[in-house]
């Protein structure tokens, strides 16, 4: 007998159909750039424009009024570390004035909007009222500021030593025309006309603050101390280094507070980097070396920069 083999049946293999490909996806094309068009042209026309023409300035003897400005290349530069130069002392010493004031102002105006901010934050009658009054300065102009304070403040005239010698107090401090007292009125009016705006920004800050933190570290039995130390200051991190950056910088570019309150005086100890490059600039017609010093104080203000955004910078728990 043959044996016949029985073989199960085969199914048919189903053909393999390839997957459809995913759909490109489009690009955002140009309406990112339309909508930054605006700032783009601005930026390039009073930013970027003025930053590079400057250079070229500060690489000629640029004197506005004569038609012929030689090129020197970087011997305006030069000039500023000659110690035997016409500009050297003058400008090391504005350099000097610019570093005084703002070695003592940040540190007032990092610290004190702080603490107005902490009280701000708090639920009190009357709190919305505080928050303005403290802000009012802030929308004053810098010329209303230096007038109404180089009145107030007169050795002669003001009503300060007037008022301190109704009291019995020595009423002939010379709080416009001597040291330390020019740089104790130059300190003081710019903490009180700006205090306000850094401490609005912390009060944006500090709410900002999600509360179960502070709870959790009630929880935990930590003080107030221990709150602010590890919970508000690490919450205002990105807070203070704004701060710290925007005060230094507006520290070291100050100009119409001292101009107009002190003058430069006593003799020319007050007068700071902005105030010598916009006299070597615009009155003596030198804008070649005035150009070279503000990219001088350009660079030591980057360097400044850079080194508080490095003590800012988020630590690698690693």
């Amino acid at each position: 007998m043959v044996e016949q083999t029985v073989r199960p049946a085969t199914r048919p293999v189903p053909p393999v159909t390839p997957a459809p490909a995913a759909p490109r996806r489009r690009g955002p094309g140009a309406a990112p750039w339309l909508f930054l068009a605006p700032y783009l042209v601005l930026f390039t026309t009073f930013t970027l424009v003025p930053a590079v023409y400057g250079l070229w300035i500060s690489l000629h003897e640029w004197d506005y009024l004569l038609p012929g400005k030689p090129f020197v290349g970087v011997d305006n530069y030069g000039a500023l570390l000659d110690s035997g130069s016409a500009v050297y002392e003058s400008f090391w010493q504005s350099m000097q004035a610019t570093g005084i004031f703002t070695v003592f102002t940040v540190p007032l105006l990092v610290a004190l909007p702080l603490g107005v901010a902490l009280i701000l934050n708090r639920a009190f009658p009357g709190r919305t009222f505080f928050r303005a009054v403290y802000f009012a300065p802030y929308v004053l102009s810098v010329a209303v500021v230096g007038l109404l304070w180089r009145f107030v403040l007169d050795p002669n005239l003001g009503v300060v030593n007037a008022g301190l010698g109704a009291i019995g107090l020595p009423g002939d401090t010379p709080w416009t025309t001597g040291l330390p007292w020019a740089w104790i009125s130059l300190v003081g009016v710019t903490v009180w006309w700006t205090l306000g705006f850094n401490a609005v920004i912390y009060l944006a800050g500090l709410q900002d603050i999600p509360r179960e933190l502070y709870e959790a570290a009630s929880i935990d039995g930590g003080g107030k101390w221990a709150a602010f130390r590890h919970v508000t200051l690490p919450g205002l991190r990105p807070v203070l280094l704004f701060i710290v950056i925007n005060t230094v910088l507006a520290s070291a570019n100050m100009f119409g507070q001292a101009y107009l309150i002190t003058q430069g005086a006593p003799g020319q100890e007050t007068r700071t980097a902005i105030m010598y490059i916009a006299e070597e600039g615009l009155r003596n017609y030198r804008m070649g070396s005035a150009a070279a010093m503000s990219y001088v104080l350009t660079l030591a203000l980057l360097i400044i920069s850079l080194i508080v955004f490095r003590l800012f910078r988020e630590k690698d728990p690693s």
